[in-house]
């Protein structure tokens, strides 16, 4: 039981809804959003899609299993504040680059941080989506 009207918008909202949850992750450090809101973003246009299209075919959509965006989450994660130890500052301490983007500000370990767990809320949640909807 499919409905042409979900499959046809979810083929034009997957693009819009992932730019969109890149756009929380990468301003979330300088404003409202980040890695949760941003992975959370992402999780529902995947949700969506395996709606839309099953869940076969959301799983053949996806690069990785959501185990191992988890995992690697998880290793980003404790990375950023691994680089803090490697450099002499407390576990998690913010360390910031020279290098600065405009529409983002400097980058740092805060930004890495973000990015798993933006990897960590995607991989945990559509590990409970699609497993849930195979059901």
């Amino acid at each position: 039981m499919s409905s042409l009207v979900l499959s046809t918008a979810t083929r034009y909202l997957l693009p819009v809804l992932l730019m969109f949850s890149v756009f929380l992750l990468i301003r979330g450090h300088n404003e409202p959003g980040g890695g949760f809101v941003g992975g959370l973003t992402a999780a529902a246009a995947f949700a969506l899609f395996a709606i839309a299209s099953g869940v076969e075919r959301a799983r053949q959509m996806l690069w990785f299993h959501p185990r191992t965006l988890l995992g690697t989450g998880l290793l980003f994660a404790a990375g950023a504040g691994l680089l803090a130890v490697t450099a002499g500052s407390p576990y998690m301490t913010g360390l910031w680059t020279s290098f600065e983007m405009p529409a983002v500000g400097k980058l740092g370990t805060p930004l890495v941080f973000d990015v798993g767990v933006y990897l960590v809320v995607v991989g945990m949640v559509l590990m409970i989506v699609l497993e849930l909807a195979e059901e």
